[in-house]
């Protein structure tokens, strides 16, 4: 089946509205960007004040067309791309391409891009741009783009999508290693957008490896269906997103919603779906390259090889400072290093392998296929700061070469400068799947990058626990659509309902019933306000815990009626242990988004959480516990018994049920303390703002 993408991707005739015989413009540059590129379709410069260009017929308008052509480009000013798009679908033209911004001075509503999206969509037309640099398709020798550069991409198994046109000119008109089968500037996406050019990438043989520069996702159904599509192909995604502030938090009612940001839904969507994130496009491109060798880490960790001790300690440090692992070579490997090693030095990973210089090419050689192939190696590096011009770059090409003819592992060399001259050996390497990456920290970010997709890719889908009754759903979802806030009481009430335990307050209006519901309950018992419209109770002297008896509590009740009303909720007190936070926010792209984390009073000033999509089950919650610093205070310090962590992930896992059944139902759902001790788990308070109809 033909991809809905193919007349604008791989187009066999193309249009060019505002084509022009002069140098230096955009409508003669793209002339000459189609015809470098090698196109062997039908090429019309469309332009009424020209007979030809470029040695091609050029005529006057799109209606002069012999017939409808795949793709258009509209080549022309921004007062004059509304009328060009009509005449372009009036042509039978099967998709577009937009170089200009779209922006009228004193346009009238509805604005032009709008416009121009709405007839687009209309007529089924994709629409590559507004305002974006255009594509380079080099499966297909397809190029569409309105800047010349004598400095071509490569061909190779990279597919690269950016909203950004200086990302575009950046990655794929300067380092030589990166090849790609595809480039594209997709800038405003009015009617194609990075999910589609995504799900084309996917479909294509030559892909190894999908790079994405985002701002935003305009199609969340499609995006996330091309991530699952990636994850089942096994094609890496890496995605440096733009863009990730902390604004919401301002205007966050709950303590999860504070803490979480605006990032968090695409930190879980990523982490969900085993995308990769980078922080800079130089870790993306280390990240791309990579990844785009065909090799994939086995277990196990980093064996490197270095040819200066200094150095070694360097990369022991950033190494250790990323969490990336070295491979726990076997007495075995170590036996055949010392046999090769120059006196005095370790046969140890990672390697100094420079001694007196006697015969170094053949200690280099037999000391990183040793290291090559000890079991534990997942992927076999040569740190060392080759230069074209140097006496070691030849050497290490061959130690390189020879290990990865050898073995089966992923064989890389990175430089601990990212600014040595090396263009030519590198890419003679990186042409021969033997990547070479430019400095330390941009090289352990990438190792660790394809050992967390090896780790992602051998685990298996979750399956969460099963809802409650679907009439208990119901009844829940009845509730929260009257909107406001639930009580303590009532919010506990709904974590029971999924399964989650909790101290089962009661509410309470006079200190007799206090009295009543304590002594039903069993001292010690904690005492709080329940005043509508107090959403942290700590914060308004609402709340006095560990009351031991009846005098201690009727004292209790008067001291905060006084300030804060007569309704009260008594509750027994949980065991003492370790304070965590469940909540929920509601995402406005993404729906409903859990996090985990340091919970009490310190929880906006420890910051420590971990977010995810839910729902989800306990081995996956307790991997996201696993990532959190408390998660060493869980496990018992300074004599403290280590928490049931099976369980408060089990707890945690039907909070994500909870989160996936009601998420449209709830704007935000803060509980917070949940006391995980040796015995179990319970959630102490709740605070749930409901999200009412039509919101």
């Amino acid at each position: 089946m033909t991809h809905p993408l193919t007349p604008l991707l791989a187009p066999r005739s193309i249009a060019f509205v505002g084509a022009s015989p002069r140098e230096g413009t955009l409508g003669h540059d793209m002339l000459r960007v189609v015809r470098r590129g090698g196109f062997n379709g039908a090429i019309h410069p469309i332009n009424p004040k020209y007979e030809s260009i470029e040695g091609l017929p050029c005529l006057p308008s799109l209606a002069a067309l012999p017939g409808p052509v795949d793709h258009v480009v509209l080549a022309v000013a921004n007062a004059r791309l509304e009328a060009s798009l009509d005449e372009a679908i009036a042509a039978g033209a099967h998709s577009a391409t937009i170089f200009a911004s779209g922006y009228l001075e004193n346009d009238v509503e509805p604005a032009l891009l709008a416009r121009l999206a709405a007839k687009a969509r209309a007529a089924r037309l994709p629409v590559c741009g507004g305002n974006c640099m255009g594509f380079y398709n080099l499966d297909q020798g397809t190029r569409i783009c309105g800047f010349y550069t004598e400095r071509d991409p490569v061909p190779g198994g990279i597919a690269f999508i950016t909203h950004s046109g200086s990302v575009f000119s950046a990655m794929a008109h300067n380092d030589r290693r990166l090849g790609y089968n595809l480039v594209v500037s997709s800038g405003q996406e009015i009617t194609t957008t990075a999910a589609d050019y995504l799900d084309y990438a996917l479909d294509q043989p030559s892909t190894r490896v999908v790079g994405l520069f985002l701002e935003t996702v305009r199609d969340v159904p499609g995006f996330l269906t091309a991530l699952a599509k990636a994850r089942a192909l096994r094609i890496p995604v890496v995605v440096l997103k733009a863009g990730a502030t902390a604004e919401s938090a301002r205007l966050a009612a709950s303590h999860s919603g504070a803490i979480a940001g605006d990032d968090a839904a695409y930190e879980a969507v990523f982490d969900r779906h085993g995308v990769i994130r980078v922080a800079t496009l130089d870790e993306l491109m280390a990240t791309l390259l990579l990844l785009a060798q065909p090799r994939r880490a086995g277990a196990g960790g980093v064996a490197a090889m270095l040819d200066s001790g200094g150095e070694r300690g360097m990369l022991i440090d950033l190494a250790a400072r990323q969490g990336v692992p070295f491979a726990a070579i076997g007495a075995d490997t170590r036996a055949r290093l010392a046999a090769r090693l120059d006196y005095g030095l370790e046969p140890v990973n990672p390697l100094d392998a420079w001694g007196t210089g006697n015969d170094y090419e053949g200690v280099f050689r037999d000391c990183f296929q040793a290291l090559a192939e000890d079991p534990d190696t997942a992927a076999a590096v040569i740190f060392a700061n080759i230069r074209d011009s140097g006496f070691l770059a030849g050497p290490y090409e061959r130690v390189l070469r020879n290990a990865h003819d050898k073995v089966d592992k992923p064989i890389v060399i990175a430089t601990n400068f990212s600014r040595c001259v090396h263009d030519q050996v590198a890419a003679r390497l990186t042409g021969a799947s033997i990547p070479v990456l430019d400095g330390t920290q941009n090289a352990l970010a990438a190792l660790g990058h394809l050992f967390a997709l090896r780790d992602v890719w051998a685990r298996p889908e979750p399956i969460p626990p099963a809802p409650p009754a679907e009439t208990v759903v119901v009844s829940w979802r009845e509730r929260l659509a009257y909107g406001g806030t639930l009580d303590e009481v009532e919010g506990l009430a709904l974590l029971e309902a999924f399964g989650v335990p909790t101290t089962r307050p009661m509410v309470v209006e006079r200190p007799e019933a206090a009295l009543a519901a304590a002594e039903q309950m069993g001292f010690p018992v904690a005492l709080k306000t329940a005043k509508p419209g107090v959403l942290h109770k700590s914060d308004v002297d609402g709340v006095r815990l560990n009351l031991v008896d009846g005098h201690a509590l009727v004292a209790a009740y008067v001291d905060i009626a006084e300030h804060l009303g007569r309704r009260m909720i008594v509750a027994p007190m949980a065991r003492p242990g370790v304070e965590m936070t469940f909540g929920m926010v509601r995402d406005a792209q993404f729906g409903p988004i859990v996090m985990i984390g340091a919970g009490g009073t310190l929880i906006e000033v420890l910051r420590d959480r971990v977010v995810a999509v839910p729902p989800f089950d306990a081995a996956m919650a307790r991997r996201l516990i696993d990532r959190l610093a408390i998660r060493r205070v869980l496990a018992g310090v300074r004599g403290r018994p280590a928490a049931h962590i099976d369980r408060l992930a089990e707890a945690f896992a039907r909070f994500s049920v909870l989160a996936a059944s009601l998420g449209r139902s709830i704007a935000e759902l803060d509980v917070n303390p949940v006391i995980a001790t040796s015995a179990g788990v319970t959630a102490v308070d709740a605070l749930v703002v409901a999200q009412p109809r039509g919101r």
